[in-house]
């Protein structure tokens, strides 16, 4: 694993974030010494391989801090002079003692070695001396004396200036003590009072970057704040205030990880920036900060626009530096690694080639004899060796080799990078020896690898050899016990634990899968629901809850699986159901559970009603409203028996799914396919199936080919053998275990497939022979795109129980698209068979039936049927939508809404089942959209409808979904449906007999 020297985090190649605690590090050098260790123990070398290949962690960037003076005024020191920008905290202290003075860049441009080394040393003897004088002029000071507060602040002042010269601990605590017997002097009111908020805070953030005490960056943090307040608009010293409180909220989200402080940091720059319009002296530097906090927060989040934005800014910043500027090497230095880190996300070949360019061009700016040339040499070498595993060019590895040779000889024993640059080193070698196979490269690379274990401090204790795999996997262990807020390098560390452990058959695999669905959750969480966002869930997402479930089930852990391919599925989908999450339980809390009854309902209200309409100006509004979601959130669980509100669901609750019949979990993994059939008083079943991922997937592939083909002459034979090969591998067994199970014949049962399986129809599955009964001819089938799903829709009971209200829409003619000819009499039929049964019914139709028509009807009807074309959208699922007369009714219109108790949907219109074909599980699709947004029921369709079959079904369905009573029962909707194509069966093509599914209860 590759170690990028900066100031900056981990990006999400990393096995595991690098914070500033450093024992972090010592954690990657064990991983890597884990791998060696693999091939010292003669285990697989497929594993290694494909370990090597799939998690090698990314390397660390150097994001040079700015330093550029603006203004010198007596007592007092601005943040934005003789503070530090970093771009992230993970190696904040260990670099601090590098130095970046103005004399080191007219040093390196330069080169005049003897000047600046003199006027070095006589800063050194200046402050020395003028620390003295101060203290002779606050001696002649005692308190009372009306200049005593400007001595304290002078002699302060000094003591700083020192400690950053020198670094000595004293000169800075006194300067805290001098500076707060200052600010005692400057009660509120004074003229004085905001300097000397600042200057104290200056000097707390510093000597927590020596130290690393969080007290002192708090309150480093509230002093900024008061400073702020001191300062509005207007205000001559207000962009420094700005700038000094987003610093350091963004030092204490490196250090912590805490969402709020960067969001809060970036629209603190924002504002900053705004204040050094084009033209003003600061403004690359200004540029350059919101450029790395936006940075941070892109290496936690993952979300595309941030970087792409922090991008735009570095260019920006480059072009006010132009050669021979002190700060361009920084500017060159800072934009290549926002391209290494858009590389790794896209893998977009300019982007690395350009990197590679501006690290070239960075590193000119670091001649020998520069205090920071060792760092630049390693982020040329990290990122040619991204270049190499891309393209597999040697003469990049070799060339990565030598310029990590280079900069591990400016980090001699005892050198603060030392370690990683032992460790980066060794990873290239590594890359060599597995490309190559040259022994000496693995040896070094071992030995290195233990030189770098040794310079960082223990944090675990050693029971033995490094070599020992238990050790290993015991390091990886501690990820569970992660406190801080959880990054995308968590994430991927996580992942790594369970790919390492899947092949090494380790006993800790189970573990692995429970900490990487925690760390997902909790990422999640922090995310705005924002199909922006749907991107970044996706590649957090891949196969994870799907292996997890397979190594559950291989494991015996039946309740298990289900809890975690649960957790790991739709879960764009749960983080917006939770906010719709009911609070009945709060009702009994008295007034405190009342108050957050309302908070919780008013902030989800919210988000939801922002969902896709963000701007860049209202960015920071809905991230706010996140916070806020999220910290309710926390204060509902410490109400009695409300621990686990919104917390990933038990298996005891998930079971209420099975509570009407079986709910039958169909996985798809690369390690096994397995079904599970959850069952409402007992232990799950587990089902083998004889089936592979990948036999799977080409079925699923096949499946479509066909469903292209519909209505074409020789379709039918290629569907029929299609329904048989998923009978035979996967439902019969099913259905064997379920007549042992005493699920009698004519019962209901719930699909819950996973992966490629929910793109087949495993409702239609059967023999297709003659004495030989298929799949609808024993069980009536539905579908739940998850078990927590299925349990809301059977708690939520409508408060309109005794009034039914009907609406349905239909669209003929819309605004593109071809004329329906059958929807008038469709819905005709709907309405002779309705109108004497419903307490009101109403038909919107042609022109009526328009966006914001069929909008406002939901709101007053819990009962829809729409029957109009289906427009899905394969890359771009919240796009999906229904043909309206005057444009298209999309996905995102559907969750916005906040209808009352939503009993029922018929959605007749084709591909309302279908979503985005990268990632099924996430169920991205009409039919889900109506399900989220209440609807308990929902009848919808797999692929194309015919516009006459559609009208027969639906005649016949409504009078199979009257009770006895004479009232529409919406669950008996998957019945009707059942009956409705049974009685048409010998009119109507294969396809178009299974081309509806009913999901939910």
């Amino acid at each position: 694993m590759l170690l990028r020297l900066s100031w900056t985090p981990l990006s999400a190649r990393m096995q595991l974030r690098l914070e500033s605690r450093s024992q972090t590090s010592r954690d990657a050098v064990l991983r890597n010494l884990q791998n060696y260790a693999q091939y010292s123990s003669k285990t697989s070398p497929i594993f290694l391989s494909n370990l090597a290949q799939q998690n090698m962690p990314r390397p660390r960037y150097i994001f040079l801090p700015w330093t550029r003076e603006a203004r010198k005024e007596e007592g007092h020191v601005p943040r934005e002079e003789c503070g530090w920008k970093w771009a992230g905290g993970s190696f904040r202290r260990d670099v601090l003692e590098i130095g970046f003075y103005h004399f080191s860049n007219f040093y390196a441009q330069t080169r005049l070695r003897t000047i600046a080394f003199v006027g070095f040393i006589l800063s050194v003897f200046l402050t020395i001396i003028v620390v003295e004088k101060r203290r002779e002029a606050l001696q002649r000071c005692p308190p009372g004396h009306a200049n005593r507060s400007r001595s304290l602040s002078k002699l302060a002042t000094s003591l700083y200036h020192r400690f950053e010269q020198r670094g000595i601990p004293s000169d800075i605590d006194e300067a805290i003590e001098l500076y707060r017997a200052a600010l005692l002097l400057f009660p509120p009111g004074h003229s004085d009072r905001s300097t000397s908020l600042n200057n104290l805070a200056n000097s707390l953030q510093n000597r927590f970057k020596q130290r690393g005490i969080p007290s002192d960056l708090d309150e480093a943090i509230e002093l900024y704040r008061a400073a702020l307040l001191l300062r509005p608009p207007g205000h001559s010293d207000r962009p420094s205030s700005l700038n000094n409180l987003a610093i350091s909220l963004n030092g204490r989200f490196r250090q912590r990880g805490i969402p709020s402080d960067v969001d809060e940091a970036i629209e603190l720059h924002r504002a900053a920036l705004l204040l050094r319009p084009p033209g003003h002296s600061l403004r690359s530097a200004y540029l350059n900060s919101l450029a790395l906090s936006l940075h941070d927060r892109f290496r936690q989040r993952g979300v595309p626009s941030d970087v792409d934005e922090a991008i735009g800014l570095h260019r920006a910043a480059l072009l006010l530096r132009p050669p021979g500027h002190s700060d361009r090497s920084t500017s060159l230095n800072n934009l290549a690694n926002s391209l290494d880190d858009r590389f790794e996300q896209r893998g977009i070949p300019s982007d690395l080639d350009e990197a590679i360019e501006l690290h070239r061009a960075a590193l000119l700016l670091f001649p020998p004899g520069h205090s920071l040339r060792s760092l630049s040499l390693n982020n040329l070498a990290v990122s040619l060796q991204y270049r190499f595993e891309q393209r597999g060019v040697p003469s990049d590895l070799d060339e990565a080799i030598e310029l990590n040779r280079a900069a591990l000889l400016l980090c001699p024993p005892g050198h603060s990078v030392r370690s990683l640059s032992l460790n980066n080193l060794a990873v290239s070698l590594h890359d060599r020896f597995k490309q190559r196979g040259v022994p000496s490269d693995l040896d070094e690379a071992i030995e290195l690898h233990r030189d770098a274990l040794l310079l960082r401090p223990p944090r675990f204790k050693e029971r033995g050899t490094l070599f020992d795999l238990d050790e290993a996997f015991g390091l990886y262990v501690q990820l569970s016990y992660l406190s801080h807020a959880v990054s995308r390098s968590d994430l991927t560390a996580a992942k790594s634990w369970v790919t390492s452990a899947e092949e090494m058959n380790h006993e800790s695999a189970l573990l692995a899968y429970q900490t990487a669905l925690k760390f997902l959750d909790q990422l999640v969480t922090i995310l705005s629901s924002s199909p922006r966002h749907f991107d970044v869930v996706k590649v957090a997402i891949a196969s994870l809850a799907m292996d997890a479930f397979s190594c559950s089930v291989r494991h015996g852990a039946l309740t298990t699986a289900v809890e975690m391919v649960e957790q790991g599925r739709a879960v764009f989908w749960t983080q917006l159901a939770r906010l719709r999450s009911p609070l009945d339980e709060l009702s009994l809390s008295g007034d405190t559970g009342a108050a957050l009854e309302k908070e919780f309902k008013q902030l989800s209200f919210g988000l939801r009603s922002a969902f896709d309409q963000s701007t860049e100006e209202q960015s920071p509004q809905i991230r706010q409203l996140t916070i806020q979601w999220n910290d309710v959130v926390s204060r509902i669980r410490m109400q009695p028996d409300c621990s686990r509100f919104l917390l990933p669901p038990l298996f005891s609750d998930l079971q209420k799914a099975a509570a009407e019949g079986p709910v039958i979990i169909v996985n798809a993994s690369e390690y096994s396919c397995d079904a599970l059939i959850v069952l409402s008083s007992q232990d799950p079943v587990h089902v083998p199936l004889d089936i592979t991922r990948t036999e799977v997937s080409e079925l699923s592939s096949e499946f479509r080919s066909v469903a292209e083909q519909f209505g074409c002459s020789d379709y039918q034979l290629k569907l029929v053998g299609i329904l048989r090969k998923l009978w035979n591998h996967a439902v019969d067994p099913v259905v064997q275990a379920l007549r042992v199970s005493n699920v009698h014949p004519g019962s209901r049962i719930w699909w819950c497939p996973t992966a490629e399986f929910t793109l087949l129809p495993l409702h239609a599955a059967g023999p297709y022979e003659r004495k030989k009964d298929n799949l609808s001819q024993i069980y009536i089938s539905s579908y739940t795109p998850t078990l927590a799903t299925l349990v809301r829709a059977r708690e939520r009971v409508s408060r309109y129980a005794s009034t039914q209200y009907f609406v349905a829409i239909g669209q003929a003619n819309p605004e593109r698209g071809k004329e329906l000819r059958h929807v008038a009499p469709e819905l005709a039929a709907i309405a002779q068979c309705l109108v004497p049964i419903v307490s009101s019914f109403t038909s919107l139709r042609d022109s009526l039936a328009t966006v914001q028509g069929a909008l406002d009807a939901l709101n007053h009807n819990q009962w829809l049927h729409l029957a109009c074309h289906g427009m899905p959208n394969r890359t771009q699922p919240f796009d999906s939508s229904f043909a309206m007369r005057d444009g298209p009714l999309m996905i995102k219109d559907i969750i916005r809404s906040n209808w009352q108790n939503p009993e029922f949907a018929f959605l007749s219109a084709c591909h309302t089942t279908v979503g985005d074909e990268e990632s099924p599980d996430e169920s991205i699709h009409l039919a889900a959209a109506m399900q989220i947004s209440g609807f308990r029921s929902v009848i919808g369709s797999m692929w194309s409808v015919d516009d006459d079959v559609a009208r027969q079904v639906v005649s016949v369905f409504y009078r199979n979904l009257i009770d006895g009573s004479g009232r529409l029962d919406c669950t008996r909707a998957a019945v009707a449906l059942h009956e409705a194509v049974k009685s048409l069966r010998k009119k109507i093509p294969l396809e178009q007999q299974i081309v509806f599914v009913h999901i939910g209860v």
